[in-house]
């Protein structure tokens, strides 16, 4: 009997000695506290000061909306009579489209970083009701509480960063305005002959909808990851705060 203890001890020490086991020990330790309003608001904007940071930084870079497909921004669908009647135009092609598509992601990449300003005063003004619905609701719950508070104020501060990225050379030595005016106005031309619409989109409004539409699934993907994994991140108020809410669910 004292032989079979001995055993059953030893067996006990050798799992807890294991380093997945440990960090489950130190997880529980972390979390098994209460918290103060004070910290859950300082988790959660910290939490977000991350997420829309990072979102931020991955759209303003080269590429990040033209290679990523969850926030390529393509033609607006009034546009897609163009592509479908491409051959009937000439002087267009699947080149120039794929040019013209291009040129757009690289306007809306220039002007991400305008929303980081925003962000941050929108976390500013967290309030603890705020904060505890957040902390207590879904995967998303603080992206949809950033995109109530500053969807608005992000139209007016992108439209005229768009506008102004749209009218740069950004790819060779045409802008994208002058690419999309061009391209709609050869198409425009032989519309009526081939018994379709013109096309008059207001591309710098439609560009502007699509960024922030990519901008906050960033966002949701930041979230997300943080609620998932809180102990992944340097921050210590951070993994106490969801920490205990993702062992509190």
């Amino acid at each position: 009997m004292k032989k079979t203890a001995i055993i059953l001890v030893i067996s006990i020490l050798f799992t807890l000695s294991s380093c997945d086991v440990l960090m489950q020990v130190l997880e529980q330790t972390t979390t098994e506290t209460t918290l103060s309003d004070s910290e859950v608001i300082q988790g959660l904007k910290e939490a977000l000061n991350v997420g829309t940071g990072s979102s931020v930084g991955i759209l303003n870079a080269k590429d990040g909306y033209f290679k990523d497909n969850a926030v390529k921004i393509l033609l607006p669908p009034e546009a897609n009579v163009i592509v479908e009647n491409i051959q009937k135009v000439p002087g267009l092609g699947q080149q120039t489209i794929d040019d013209l598509i291009l040129r757009i992601n690289r306007s809306a990449e220039d002007a991400a970083s305008e929303a980081k300003p925003i962000f941050i005063d929108a976390v500013k003004t967290m309030t603890i009701q705020d904060g505890m619905s957040i902390l207590k609701g879904d995967n998303h719950a603080a992206t949809t509480y950033l995109k109530n508070k500053t969807y608005n104020q992000l139209v007016n501060a992108f439209k005229p960063k768009i506008n102004t990225s749209l009218d740069k050379k950004l790819v060779g030595n045409i802008s994208t305005n002058k690419a999309w005016t061009d391209v709609t106005t050869l198409y425009n031309k032989v519309a009526p002959f081939i018994g379709k619409a013109t096309v008059n989109t207001n591309l710098a409004d439609y560009v502007t909808r699509r960024a922030l539409d990519g901008l906050f699934i960033k966002v949701a993907d930041e979230e997300a990851k943080i609620r998932a994994n809180p102990f992944a991140y340097v921050s210590e108020i951070i993994k106490k705060v969801f920490g205990y809410a993702k062992n509190n669910k």
